[in-house]
Order: C-alpha cells, then sequence, then structure tokens
C-alpha cells in the first residue's frame, strides 16, 4: 500500500509541464535569491567552492558549481570515486546479471537495455553512489579509459533517495540515464549516470572518446546517482567502502586484486 501511494503522488507530479516549469525556475535570475536559503539549509560548506555564492547567476549555478583545483586530488589507485556521494550499496553483480538495491532486485540487462551486454558483466561487481542535494554534482572518470559505447535510455525519472529507491518504480533501471562503457587496462567498466525526478538532465563535458582518471567528464541538474559496474572480481573494494559512508572525487574506490 505505502508503495502504491508514494508512486501515486510522484506520478502526480512527475510530467513534462511541472519539470519544464520547475527548470526554467531553477535557471532564472529569480532563483538566484534561493541560493543562500538552499546553502543554509543542506549546510553547504563554501571553502572549496570555485566562486563566491554571491556570484552565482541562478539556484541552478550554483547546483552544478565547480570546486577549486586543488579541492580533490586524485588518489593513487586503480579505480577512485567519479562523484561526491554515499555508498548506498556495493557488492557481487548475481550470475543471472541482477544486483539489490534497498532489498528491490534490478535486472542489468534492463538497466543496459541489452541482454547481450548484460552477460559481459555477469560474473562482476558493482557499486551505486547517491548524491545528495548538498553534494558537488559534477561527475569525473574513476579510471584511464577509451569509451566504446555511450547512449540513453529512460525517459520519466523517479527521486533516487531512500525513499525513491525503496517504494519508486525501479528507478535505477528505469529512471532517465546515460550509459558509457569504458576499456581500460583492467576490463571493461560501465558508468551509468542515473537522472532524478523533475530537473532530469545529464549533460556532457568531455566529448572526447579518452577518458583521463580525475578529469571532469559530465554533470549532473539537481539530485542523482552513479551506478558502476565492473567486468570481472579481479577487484577489491577500498577498506573505507562501506555502505552508508560518504566519499568524494577522488578518493579510492578500489584496487585490483
Amino acid at each position: 500500500m505505502k508503495k502504491w501511494l508514494y508512486q501515486s503522488m510522484i506520478e502526480l507530479g512527475n510530467g513534462k509541464t511541472s519539470s519544464a516549469a520547475l527548470k526554467r525556475f531553477t535557471q532564472s535570475t529569480i532563483s538566484q535569491k534561493a541560493v543562500p536559503g538552499f546553502i543554509k539549509a543542506y549546510n553547504i560548506e563554501l571553502g572549496e567552492v570555485e566562486r563566491p555564492s554571491g556570484q552565482y547567476t541562478s539556484l541552478h549555478d550554483f547546483f552544478t558549481r565547480r570546486l577549486k583545483t586543488p579541492a580533490r586530488p586524485v588518489a593513487n589507485a586503480e579505480l577512485v570515486s567519479p562523484v561526491d556521494g554515499r555508498v548506498e550499496i556495493h557488492g557481487a553483480i548475481q550470475n543471472d546479471s541482477r544486483f539489490a538495491v534497498k532489498g528491490i532486485s534490478y535486472s542489468l540487462a534492463e538497466l543496459l537495455g541489452s541482454e547481450q551486454s548484460a552477460q559481459r558483466y555477469a560474473n562482476g561487481q558493482y557499486a551505486i553512489l547517491y548524491l545528495s542535494p548538498a553534494d558537488y554534482h559534477r561527475i569525473h572518470s574513476p579510471v584511464d579509459g577509451q569509451v566504446l559505447n555511450q547512449y540513453m535510455l529512460g525517459e520519466k525519472s523517479y527521486p533516487v533517495n531512500r525513499l525513491g529507491l525503496t517504494y519508486g518504480k525501479s528507478p535505477i533501471s528505469g529512471n532517465r540515464r546515460l550509459i558509457t562503457e569504458l576499456e581500460t587496462v583492467n576490463g571493461r567498466l560501465l558508468v551509468v549516470k542515473v537522472g532524478a525526478m523533475y530537473v532530469n538532465s545529464i549533460e556532457l563535458t568531455e566529448f572526447g572518446t579518452e577518458w583521463q582518471k580525475g578529469h571532469e567528464v559530465a554533470y549532473f541538474s539537481f539530485g542523482s546517482t552513479v551506478a558502476l559496474f565492473f567486468e570481472g572480481r579481479d577487484i577489491q573494494f577500498d577498506e573505507k567502502i562501506k555502505d552508508g559512508n560518504h566519499i568524494k572525487v577522488g578518493e579510492p574506490l578500489a584496487h585490483m586484486v
């Protein structure tokens, strides 16, 4: 009953009209007045932000803020975090190409839109990283790699917070998402950028075929999740990677065994 109620309420306001209206507001100069309240509500640390808060022209401009150059050093690890966010869950992909988040079982084939692609990762591992509204929302490459495939799937999006993950309509595999497959020296890696409700956009900033570890590649507009899928099990997650822990861009995520 809770799940049905939640989904029904979300559907009432999750249309193109409401999303477009919110997008217009957040990108307007009028929304600049909301920036101080947003900073206070989410207790955002301004010392590492690239510009003084008064120089942001809109709420969207602040939300997609860049940081000062030394704010996110890149660790000497094979795989580093691509985002600032909470480790929602990490572990092994099941042999039937399924993975679990908040008690919900997801099909990797549905997420990728391809059974063949899913089979490649059937014996691999995964990590789900959730970005709250307070987090830095630019995405960086977790590894050096060559872009093999990049495509968008999905239209509408449910919230990707804890309520959304628990009661939403399979938000990880059903939301609008941009999928990038990389070839690395340690095998293939999927970087799945999952949009969130309302302002459901994922903007690329890297259009080349080579990704460099730690370099910015994209950003989110309001709320989001990044899901990583590793081809094999020759990786070991860093000892600090625990479900529920917060991680920042460039910090160690996993090492080769």
